[in-house]
């Protein structure tokens, strides 16, 4: 059964949550404040966590850097009240995966969290080890090398480097990159400007390979792999 980690100090959206996602066949683990949080997920290690943005004691965004360092996978939909762009942006930077503004519509959450599940068990990319100038990827071990030397990106760089490198030259527009990066349809309320962000930090990374990630104007990026 897959277990998903609730993490809401409103009683009642919690227990909504709960009867719904049990409805859908999960198993559901609870928290109501950030340090229960860490300690809940710890213990169970759930396969995705619903958690809130204002949380008592520990924030949200706190309790999601802290479980990033820990996991780099494991799929975080936020929940918040809060709906301006840099709040999304700033839940997005701390490792988020998804974001739904309250009120909500459960249904909503029960597809966010299936299509995050969906992409956490896929596949975006081949698996094999590849190769271009001084960069080794081994997409199956989550490891990028630059000469030899292992580069420490998170892991939504590491699935932006990997989609780019697998287009095998084609441009990829910046709505596609969100879609298939961050799970979002090109009418979702985040702005394509994350794309560019993730890109420019992605860049400073891979230093002299810098240049691989190509910009074609009016259109997004594209990898040069000659």
């Amino acid at each position: 059964m897959i277990k998903v980690l609730v993490v809401e100090d409103d009683r009642d959206i919690q227990r909504l949550l709960r009867y719904n996602l049990e409805k859908e066949g999960y198993g559901v683990a609870s928290a109501s404040n950030g340090e229960e949080a860490v300690a809940v997920y710890r213990r169970e290690q759930p396969a995705l966590l619903v958690l809130d943005l204002m949380l008592p004691k520990v924030s949200g965004l706190e309790v999601c850097r802290m479980i990033r360092s820990e996991d780099k996978h494991v799929p975080i939909l936020m929940l918040t009240a809060k709906s301006t762009e840099v709040d999304k942006i700033v839940g997005l930077e701390m490792g988020a995966d998804d974001y739904v503004t309250k009120p909500f519509s459960v249904r909503e959450v029960l597809t966010r969290i299936k299509t995050l599940l969906r992409r956490a068990g896929q596949d975006d990319g081949p698996s094999h080890p590849m190769a271009a100038g001084h960069l080794h990827m081994d997409p199956e071990k989550y490891e990028l090398r630059l000469g030899g030397k292992p580069v420490d990106l998170t892991s939504k760089e590491f699935e932006l480097l990997k989609i780019l490198w697998a287009a095998r030259g084609k441009a990829l527009t910046r709505e596609d990159i969100l879609e298939r990066v961050w799970g979002y349809e090109k009418a979702a309320d985040i702005d394509t400007r994350t794309v560019d962000q993730h890109v420019a930090r992605l860049r400073n990374k891979l230093g002299p390979e810098k240049k691989r990630i190509a910009t074609v104007k009016n259109v997004g990026y594209r990898f040069l792999q000659n």
